[in-house]
């Protein structure tokens, strides 16, 4: 009997607007488990940028730790991304939110000229080198440009952000709810999710096909 095909999902808060964005967090993990996969929560030991008030958008006089933060979405089962190995899992999955741009990377702030939190680096060039998939939504294919390169992926339709992918070395293609674009040379998978204005249902469509694809390179 094969063994469950088993992900490792890597957050950055719990959130949009300061974190990892939570329904994409969620129908990810329910879709690995419904397609009879298992999934294990990280996230970086680290302070957040910063807080954001989701009800007014306003920023908060107040500091608050990325994992700490994640361990909601993870329901207390989560672990430091630093304990991370690429030889425990058959693939890696990020969630999109405002988290992945403000506390994985710096890329709300520095845009092209972003850089990338080492321990999220060496996860994706891991999984890469080892031939193992890696999928992305939403904003965060952004940080796969960035570590990766020269790789084929999507944010969706801005063009401020599609043009920074590009400046990153990546070609981007552009798509639209629910679709997909996979990179078979690399194995990485991405959708845009949030980066369209998207229902919930839009959102699960999306990061099906992302499971799936990841799967079918398992």
């Amino acid at each position: 009997m094969n063994r469950p095909k088993k992900f490792a999902v890597i957050l950055s808060g719990c959130g949009v607007y300061d974190g990892a964005e939570i329904h994409e967090a969620t129908l990810s993990m329910y879709f690995i488990s419904k397609h009879g996969g298992m999934y294990e929560l990280f996230a970086p030991d680290l302070d957040q940028h910063h807080v954001v008030n989701h009800l007014t958008g306003d920023e908060m006089k107040e500091k608050r730790n990325v994992l700490v933060e994640a361990a909601r979405i993870a329901r207390g089962k989560i672990r430091p991304l630093l304990d991370f190995k690429a030889e425990d899992f058959d693939g890696l999955l990020f969630p999109g939110g405002f988290g992945v741009a403000k506390n994985l990377s710096d890329y709300a702030f520095k845009g092209a000229e972003c850089t990338v939190l080492p321990e999220v680096e060496k996860a994706v060039k891991d999984m890469v080198a080892a031939g193992k998939p890696v999928g992305a939504l939403c904003i965060a294919p952004v940080v796969l440009a960035k570590v990766l390169g020269d790789v084929e992926l999507t944010i969706g339709q801005d063009p401020g952000t599609a043009s920074d992918v590009e400046k990153l070395g990546a070609r981007h293609r552009q798509t639209s709810h629910g679709q997909v674009v996979a990179d078979s040379r690399h194995k990485v998978v991405t959708t845009p999710c949030y980066m369209l204005d998207s229902t919930i249902a839009q959102i699960g469509e999306g990061a099906e096909k992302v499971v799936l694809r990841m799967m079918e390179w398992m």
